[in-house]
C-alpha cells in the first residue's frame, strides 16, 4: 500500500541541482545568448520580445532552465534564425564534456560588425585570420 505521507518517487532524469544542467541545455543556452549578443540586445529586451523575465533569460543562457521547443520557436523568430541555429555544433558535443565557453561581448561585437560587411570582403577577412591561425 503507498503511504500519502510519503513524498512520491520521481521517475527518469534526476534534479539538475544533483546532476547539473545537460549539456545540450548549455549548448542551446549559449547559443541564445550568441545570438543576443550579436544582435546588441540586453537580457531585458530579449525578455521584452519574449514575454519573459531578465531572471529566465539568464536561467536559459546558463542552462539551469531549459527552453521549451514553445519558447525556442518564438525566440528564432524574434531573433530572425532558424530553430536549428541553436543547435548548430551540438552533434560535435562530447557526452560528458561541457560546451565551448560562449562568446564574450567583445566578439560577439566584432562579429556583428563583421556581418555587417559586404560578402566579397568578409571573405577576404576570412581568409586573412586563417592564414593567421595557420602560422601562430
Amino acid at each position: 500500500m503507498v503511504d500519502p505521507l510519503q513524498p512520491k518517487r520521481r521517475r527518469g532524469r534526476k534534479p539538475v541541482a544533483l546532476t547539473g544542467p545537460d549539456p545540450v541545455d548549455i549548448h542551446v543556452g549559449s547559443r541564445l545568448r550568441e545570438r543576443r549578443l550579436s544582435l546588441g540586445w540586453s537580457q531585458s529586451e530579449l525578455g521584452r520580445a519574449l514575454d519573459l523575465t531578465f531572471q529566465q533569460i539568464q536561467k536559459y543562457e546558463r542552462g539551469t532552465n531549459r527552453v521549451s521547443a514553445s519558447m525556442l520557436y518564438k525566440a528564432a523568430e524574434a531573433m530572425e534564425v532558424p530553430v536549428s541555429f541553436f543547435f548548430d555544433g551540438c552533434g560535435d558535443l562530447p557526452t560528458e564534456a561541457a560546451p565551448a565557453a560562449p562568446l564574450t561581448v567583445e566578439e560577439a561585437g566584432t562579429a556583428r560588425k563583421f556581418a555587417e560587411l559586404p560578402p566579397e570582403v568578409r571573405a577576404g577577412v576570412r581568409a586573412l585570420v586563417e592564414s593567421l591561425v595557420k602560422a601562430g
